[in-house]
């Protein structure tokens, strides 16, 4: 198994996998599209392995007597590879076999010349502080996800009432849909580009019997944040089905739906779909009086834009739209794109295949690393934009921590609230109330 990374100007892939480094420096885009889509056939470290014994092979490092003439136009090349790959994909470099190759090849070629040494040194600070970061960022939604669990348990147990609602939190949609913005932007902020090609890594395409990863699947971030997406789903039921009057729920509805277009006016769309998908659980759904009190014309607008027909046409052109705006963008807040996530994995996922699959000659395509690299490179682009909104962290705690109800407990209050309307419901409510209250 073999590759070639580089290949002068014209980039082509031979026998697949042998690595090669030449005088010609291949792009930024290149080295990111291969560091992406070269996990899909061989793990990163024994990538990182190949690429410095190539250069050890190449550059005769292990000569006793170096030729630093020769190393002087080779180095440069070598720390901008690293360095790209250190800046872009730092959760490589978790494992101490990858630090083991990088910190080798700083002993090899930092004699020869001493801005290697600085330039290899402020490498290693600034991958050491962003690793620092993403690991603080990683332990603190662990934390928070656990909270959010051992108050599930303790909700479902006993669920007749929550003290706190989020009309008490904040009464004011704009606000509200700033406050998701910042959630949505810190949790994507930790996702590594990586994860979208690890998710979907199941076996070696050189090998039908192995597994490419025998290591667990560094996915940890990308599945926080779908759970994210689910909380705000069922935040969103729970918040309209708890108040006992009818005329309390058709405003927590309609508050909702002004949140929702304030997500949609800032760019933040998975906010914006989680928030209508909430409303269309059928515990929520079924509430046909409340619905009744509640203008719906700009619900129905937003269930519009968000419309699956046509794969998603209408949501895809108003992307088209965020995407356009962040590229001409004078502000943050004009830069905001946050995607629709499930349906970015969805469409990732076929990329993926498309990477995975060889050509009839046995070749890799390259032309689908290409295209997968540029979905990718979109989203880092716009997970990197700073939340330009003044945060409030009582808003963000409650929507982290504030108990909701399970698919069961959504089914039991929306009974309590509006009577079973057939026999299947008036049984299930019998059963729920026996399970959820120990009442007959």
């Amino acid at each position: 198994m073999d590759f070639k990374i580089f290949s002068g100007k014209r980039y082509t892939l031979y026998r697949p996998l042998k690595v090669e480094l030449t005088v010609s420096f291949p792009q930024k885009a290149y080295i990111f599209t291969f560091l992406l889509s070269s996990r899909l056939f061989i793990e990163p470290h024994e990538l990182l392995s190949r690429v410095c014994h190539k250069c050890v092979e190449q550059q005769r490092l292990d000569d006793p007597v170096l030729d630093k003439a020769r190393i002087r136009k080779f180095g440069p090349k070598l720390l901008q590879l690293l360095t790209e790959w250190t800046e872009t994909f730092p959760y490589d470099f978790q494992e101490e076999r990858m630090i083991g190759h990088l910190k080798d090849m700083i002993d090899r070629i930092a004699p020869c010349d001493e801005a290697y040494w600085k330039r290899m040194n402020q490498l290693l600070q600034a991958l050491n502080q962003k690793l620092a970061t993403l690991s603080h960022g990683q332990e603190g939604i662990v934390k928070i996800n656990a909270a959010v669990s051992d108050k599930l348990v303790a909700f479902k147990s006993k669920p007749p009432s929550i003290q706190r609602e989020i009309l008490t939190v904040c009464s004011d949609p704009y606000t509200l849909a700033q406050q998701l913005t910042h959630v949505e932007l810190e949790r994507l902020s930790h996702i590594g580009p990586e994860e979208f090609v690890q998710a979907f890594v199941h076996k070696d395409s050189l090998d039908s019997t192995k597994s490419c990863f025998n290591e667990q699947k560094k996915t940890s971030n990308l599945e926080a944040y779908v759970k994210w997406f689910n909380r705000l789903c069922y935040l969103v039921a729970t918040e309209i089905c708890m108040p006992a009057k009818k005329k309390q729920r058709a405003q927590v509805i309609e508050f909702f739906i002004d949140v929702a277009r304030e997500c949609f006016n800032i760019g933040n769309f998975n906010s914006l779909m989680a928030i209508i998908s909430g409303m269309n659980m059928s515990p929520v759904s079924r509430l046909k009086k409340t619905w009744s009190k509640v203008k719906t014309a700009k619900f129905f607008i937003l269930e519009h834009q968000m419309d699956p027909t046509g794969n998603f046409y209408n949501y895809r052109t108003a992307l088209r739209g965020a995407a356009h705006r962040s590229l001409t963008a004078h502000s943050n807040r004009e830069k905001i794109v946050i995607p629709f996530f499930s349906l970015l994995i969805k469409d990732i996922y076929f990329l993926n295949e498309g990477c995975a699959n060889r050509l009839p000659n046995g070749h890799v395509n390259f032309e689908k690393f290409l295209e997968l690299a540029k979905q990718v490179g979109e989203f880092i682009t716009w997970k990197q934009v700073e939340c330009p909104f003044e945060q409030d962290h009582n808003i963000i705690h409650y929507l982290h921590t504030a108990p909701i109800f399970t698919e069961d407990g959504l089914y039991l209050a929306s009974y309590e609230s509006e009577s079973p309307e057939n026999q299947i419901e008036k049984e299930r409510w019998k059963s729920l109330r026996s399970t959820i209250l120990g009442k007959t």
